[in-house]
Parts: structure tokens; C-alpha cells; sequence
């Protein structure tokens, strides 16, 4: 629950709201900040054509057992079809041909005993003799690792050759060890050429970049398109900075630095790693932005009889302003208006401001009280919704007050910008509602933004439905 009013925000807050205290980063009321250079294309993995070519003339190769009939050509598309299917997926770098051996082969295998099982049933007298199961077999894993191990060799020529700059931001330490540890190691593909952090810890190594010029001189000269972070504390202390090189184009990757190795798909000069995805827009926004759009404009319609009622009654009951006008905080720290019914009166600005929960709620007209418990109160926020200010799912917005009090409160609180604020989110549907824990909500909310998809919508809606039945207030 939030007192209403609306405020400006109080104690002449700084607009940055808290989101870094890191020196690299100018307050956001000193003009643009990063002046990077125009988003280049993100660096793209590398292309499977090589790998699909070898495979598929590897199947070629592999339907030489195949007896020569009418039905060869048949087989021989069955075979390939199979076998691509069935292509495996192995991490972003793999070392060699060996490491892959085994699901290539059971891969091949498995395409094997398809094309027998297929042919079997089709006619049993045309069925594959084991013979030129085992001779297909191994004439197509042969080739596949023929092939596959000369696509691996270029690969790995072309990463020594033509390494990917990179900026490694973390403590000084940290930062130069992990930037040694990959020098060390050219095969990975990725050259550090800097390291970013708050001061220098004058020792040898990389220069340390401790302001935003400094950043911006060496992402242009050196065409840096990789960002390795090796401290969890970067992703809330220095997020806009982060931001700022992914919509530049680098790619932002995530190093566990200090502990132990645990089992990962991405590995590089042997440290665990994953990639970040920073920013608001991502894959799959537009879908959002649809859904948003679609069913905010159908239930604004629908229950547009409910708003007037609902207006009527608050106007006779606690006359004229039925509507509060509030500022809350949304995507990359932007104020905008909160629409809500208005169910309480602060007795000051002072309080609408800095005051947690609405005083003495209990003694608000039935009707007020009935509208908070319900989340009725709520529903012109769908013209906010509408509008693009929020959508449906993501964050609660907050006021500027508490954004500025929990982002120095609590690490990550500041993150949760990084996505449009919503109506409800995966720490409501978790009673995360009201006066509970900011740091659950804060670890639900970057969780959401995390690992977001659109069907991760779609159930939380749902869950959200079906809360209402059990109305417990907002």
C-alpha cells in the first residue's frame, strides 16, 4: 500500500536515483553521459552453415551402403533429414573433434536406426541388413569427423588470428587476474585490452579506465565488442554502464571469477560464463508490447461501466478528485503520471512522499477500503498500460523517494528499471504485495527480467486472475 499524492520528489533528489555511485559514470543530469558510437551490429556466434555442409556431405558419404534400387533417392532424404534433425548442440567453443565425438556418433546412430525402422515397416522384405547398417555407420562417422574437425581447425585459426577486443570490468585485482588468465590463453578467441574499474590498484597489468572518456576512447580505438564482468557487484553498481556498451553492440558476458567451476555451457580460458542480456529491448519486446496493447485497449472497454461506477460512488462519497495523479518511476529511471482512484487523502505532501503505508487505514470508508482489498483501485493504471508509461507484467513502480532509498539499500533494486514497470509481476503472484520484503521483491523482479518470455506473461496474467478470487489488498 502507497500513501497518494501528487509530489515532486523530495529532499532535492538527484534524477540518477541511486542507479551507480561509481565515478566511471557522470550524474544523469550532466548532459548525455557515454557519448559512444552509433550500435554497430552485436557479434554474432559463429555460422553453422560449415558445420550443416560438413554433416550433410557426411550422409552423402554414409548412403554409399545403401543398395543401389528405386527407392535409393528416397533413403538417401530420409537419411539427411535425419541426421540433420538430429544435428547436435555443443557448447559456443569447443576444444576439438574428440570432444564432440560421442553425440555425433550417437547422433549418426540414431539416424541409422530411424532410416531401419522406417524402411521395415514400409516393406519387410526391403529391410536394412545389419551389415549395411554397420558399413553406413561408420563411413558416415568417419566423414563426419573428417569434416567436422577441419571446420573446428579454421575456427580455432580465425579466433587466434582475428581475436575479439575486450573490456573487463571488476575490481582492479580481480579484473587484471582474470585478464592474464585469458591472455594466457589466445585460443579462447577474446583479447582484453582494458580494465574498468573505480581506481587503479597501481600495479602491472592492463590500463585501468576510471572515467566515462576513457571508456568511450578505448571501445572506439580498439573496436572492443566483448565486455567481461567478474564481479556480482557490477551488474547493480555500474548497470547503466553496462547498457550503454550492449546498445553500443559488445556483447556482456558474465565470469565467475571466484568460485569453483560448476557445470556450464559457456567456459572461457576455463572460467564458468554466461551471457547478458542489458538493455529494454530484447527479443520477443515487440510480442510484449502487442500483448500489452491488445489486452489493456479489450479490458479498458469491458469494464468501462465499472470505472464510472466506481467514479460515481467515490465522488458522492468523499467528493470531487476521484482520480490521483502520482509520479512513480519507470523503464531507465523515466518519471511518468500513475493513475489510480483515489482512496485515501495524505494530510500532507511531506507524508505522500515518504510514507510507506497509508495511517490508519482501518478507518477509511467502506467503500475506499473495499476498492484497495479488490486491487479495483488499479484499474486506470491500464491507461498507463495503454499509453506505454507501464505494462501489464514487470516491477511495480515505486516513487522517487524509496527508489533512491532501496537502490543504496538494497544491490539490484536499481535493475529492475532495466524493464517497463507493470501491473503485477512475479513477486505479486508470490505475495510479495504490500508491506513485505523489498529484497525478496528486488531478487523476484530481476529474476523476471532475467529469464523473461512472453508465456512467462501469459501465466502470470492467469495467476493474477485467479489471485483476484482471493482478494488480499495491493
Amino acid at each position: 500500500m502507497t500513501a497518494e499524492s501528487t509530489v515532486p520528489s523530495p529532499g532535492g533528489q538527484a534524477r540518477d536515483l541511486g542507479f551507480s555511485s561509481v565515478s566511471i559514470m557522470p550524474p544523469r543530469d550532466q548532459g548525455a553521459g557515454f557519448r559512444f558510437p552509433a550500435r554497430r551490429p552485436t557479434a554474432r556466434p559463429a555460422s553453422p552453415v560449415p558445420l550443416l555442409t560438413a554433416d550433410l556431405l557426411a550422409g552423402l558419404v554414409g548412403a554409399f551402403a545403401l543398395s543401389g534400387d528405386r527407392f535409393r533417392p528416397l533413403l538417401v532424404a530420409v537419411l539427411l533429414a535425419a541426421s540433420i534433425l538430429l544435428r547436435p548442440h555443443p557448447p559456443r567453443q569447443v576444444a576439438g573433434v574428440l570432444d564432440e565425438l560421442p553425440a555425433v556418433c550417437a547422433r549418426i546412430a540414431v539416424a541409422w536406426l530411424v532410416l531401419a525402422a522406417a524402411v521395415a515397416s514400409y516393406d519387410a522384405d526391403r529391410a536394412l541388413s545389419p551389415a549395411t547398417l554397420a558399413v553406413g555407420f561408420l563411413l558416415q562417422s568417419v566423414a563426419a569427423c573428417v569434416g567436422r574437425g577441419t571446420v573446428r581447425r579454421r575456427q580455432r585459426v580465425t579466433r587466434l588470428v582475428r581475436p575479439r577486443a575486450a573490456l573487463v570490468i571488476g575490481p582492479a585485482a580481480t579484473a587484471q587476474r582474470v585478464a592474464a588468465a585469458v591472455l594466457r590463453h589466445p585460443g579462447c578467441g577474446v583479447r582484453p585490452v582494458g580494465i574498468v574499474s573505480e581506481q587503479s590498484d597501481g600495479g602491472e597489468g592492463l590500463p585501468v579506465l576510471t572515467t566515462g572518456e576513457e571508456v568511450e576512447r578505448a571501445l572506439i580505438q580498439n573496436g572492443v565488442r566483448d565486455v567481461l564482468i567478474v564481479h556480482p557487484s557490477v551488474r547493480s553498481r555500474q548497470g547503466p554502464l553496462l547498457r550503454a556498451l550492449a546498445e553500443s553492440g559488445c556483447a556482456v558476458w558474465e565470469i565467475d571469477a571466484e568460485s569453483p567451476s560448476y557445470e556450464m555451457r559457456e567456459q572461457l580460458a576455463g572460467f564458468s560464463c554466461r551471457r547478458l542480456v542489458m538493455g529494454s529491448r530484447r527479443r520477443g519486446s515487440a510480442g510484449k508490447r502487442a500483448l500489452d496493447v491488445v489486452v489493456s485497449g479489450t479490458l479498458l472497454l469491458l469494464v468501462s461501466p465499472l470505472l464510472l461506477v466506481c467514479a460515481a460512488a467515490l465522488r458522492l462519497n468523499g467528493g470531487p478528485g476521484v482520480v490521483f495523479r502520482q509520479e512513480r518511476i519507470g523503464i531507465d529511471g523515466k518519471p511518468f503520471t500513475l493513475l489510480k482512484f483515489r482512496t485515501h487523502r495524505p494530510v500532507d505532501a511531506h507524508e505522500a512522499a515518504t510514507r510507506w503505508s497509508v495511517a490508519n487505514e482501518h478507518q477509511m470508508p467502506w467503500l475506499c477500503r473495499f476498492l484497495r482489498r479488490t486491487s479495483m483501485d488499479e484499474l486506470l493504471q491500464l491507461w498507463n498500460v495503454l499509453r506505454g508509461d507501464m505494462s501489464l507484467v514487470g516491477p511495480r513502480p515505486e516513487r522517487p523517494y524509496f527508489v533512491a532509498k532501496f537502490s543504496q539499500t538494497y544491490p539490484g533494486y536499481a535493475a529492475r528499471h532495466r524493464m517497463r514497470t507493470g501491473i503485477t509481476g512475479l513477486a505479486q503472484v508470490h505475495g510479495l504485495r504490500g508491506d513485505t520484503s523489498i529484497e525478496d521483491r528486488c531478487r523476484f523482479d530481476n529474476a523476471y527480467i532475467d529469464n523473461w518470455s512472453l508465456w512467462q506473461d501469459i501465466c502470470i496474467l492467469l495467476r493474477t486472475a485467479a489471485a483476484l478470487v482471493r482478494p488480499t489488498g495491493s
